[in-house]
């Protein structure tokens, strides 16, 4: 059973350290500050391959317990996608209960950033949804292990651009074992969302000379960015039967389901958005059913993490660029390895990722925060 579906299943309170049994998460840290109204948890899935490293997500969650579950998922996500994109990092998230329109201060994300800071190096924070750029300049006044910093503080500034390069990655790589070619002119790509990735993978599709469909909620934003690519704009509710070569989801979680999936015509599934399929093993298997590729996005998304990855040992834009373009690669070969297996390629995408855990595991169980690793986060945050 999945970790979601087990809190769903399980929603007291009693499910808690159940959940972290079943799921095989390290740690999970609640903090809380009466003076700024904090309300915080971090998870920490798994370090055996290192420091965990995730953003920290602000969110009105309507309940203590749901704020649970979408740290532990989250978390366990990290894990995941670390160890498929190759980095030596584990897997970790933090969640901050609350409306960022509402109670988010500097007094507040500078307390989360004293909390952080007390792991130790064991989480390494970083941006998330109702979390910006230069919010990341008041948690790191309270600690060094934290990513996703302004340019002008030697960080790698917005990561929606790099994540946005390695979704075109994988639409390449996913039209290549479709067609037997990469190129993408004349190739029609179905956007269900106008946000920051979005509007970048609009940009470089654009350069690449497909024809682009783009939905969105928000129709102003849908409509800007359509007119300055030449894109065709559509009703949110018409995107996801749109007829395509690709459907990119770049928008809500859980969007591949039992009532979206038969309205699919693309024969390519490849975008940004995170937790798309619904349920892995129902959703996942009637993708297989219908003979659609779906490209996991654990994997094709992974570019933002790796971006600020690259922070910690000096960030560079061409380097962290080139271990972006790998995702083409990462991509083919988990579509090959599902084809040859006959799995599923969320399975496939999960077998690599565990395998690589496991062949790590006897080295060491547990990330242990060294000298050397502080020191050089130190060298590289320090306040001055």
């Amino acid at each position: 059973m999945s970790l979601s579906s087990e809190l769903t299943q399980n929603p007291s309170d009693d499910s808690i350290f159940s959940s972290l049994t079943s799921s095989e998460h390290e740690q999970i840290v609640f903090c809380s500050d009466n003076r700024t109204d904090l309300k915080a948890i971090i998870a920490i899935h798994n370090t055996v391959l290192g420091p965990s490293l995730g953003g920290v997500r602000m969110w009105p969650y309507a309940s203590e317990t749901e704020a649970v579950h979408d740290v532990l998922r989250l978390s366990k996500g990290m894990t995941y996608k670390a160890s498929v994109a190759g980095l030596q990092l584990g897997g970790g998230k933090a969640v901050i209960i609350g409306d960022p329109k509402k109670i988010k201060n500097e007094a507040l994300l500078r307390t989360f950033g004293r909390y952080v800071e007390s792991l130790a190096g064991r989480y390494i924070t970083a941006q998330d949804v109702g979390v910006h750029v230069h919010d990341m300049e008041w948690i790191r006044q309270e600690t060094k292990y934290v990513t996703g910093l302004p340019r002008r503080l030697g960080g790698s500034g917005d990561p929606s651009p790099m994540t946005a390069y390695g979704v075109l990655m994988g639409i390449k790589a996913a039209i290549n074992k479709h067609t037997g070619s990469d190129s993408l002119e004349n190739k029609t790509i179905a956007i269900q969302g106008a946000g920051k990735v979005s509007s970048h993978l609009v940009k470089f599709l654009y350069e690449e000379q497909a024809r682009v469909i783009v939905s969105d909620l928000d129709q102003d934003k849908a409509d800007s960015l359509a007119k300055t690519y030449g894109a065709e704009c559509i009703e949110p509710d018409r995107i996801v039967s749109a007829e395509a070569d690709v459907f990119c989801p770049c928008a809500l979680g859980g969007i591949l389901n039992s009532i979206t999936i038969p309205l699919i015509k693309a024969p390519i599934i490849a975008g940004a958005a995170n937790n798309q399929l619904k349920d892995e093993q129902e959703h996942g298997s009637m993708l297989v059913d219908r003979d659609i590729i779906y490209v996991p996005d654990f994997v094709i998304n992974a570019g933002g993490l790796i971006n600020v990855a690259s922070e910690l040992e000096g960030y560079d834009e061409s380097h962290a660029r080139g271990q972006i373009t790998k995702i083409y690669d990462i991509i083919h070969h988990i579509l090959d390895l599902a084809s040859d297996k006959q799995l599923p390629t969320w399975a496939a995408a999960n077998e690599i990722a565990e395998d690589r855990l496991q062949n790590t595991r006897h080295i060491h169980a547990m990330y242990t925060p060294s000298s050397h690793f502080s020191g050089r986060l130190g060298e590289l945050y320090s306040r001055k």
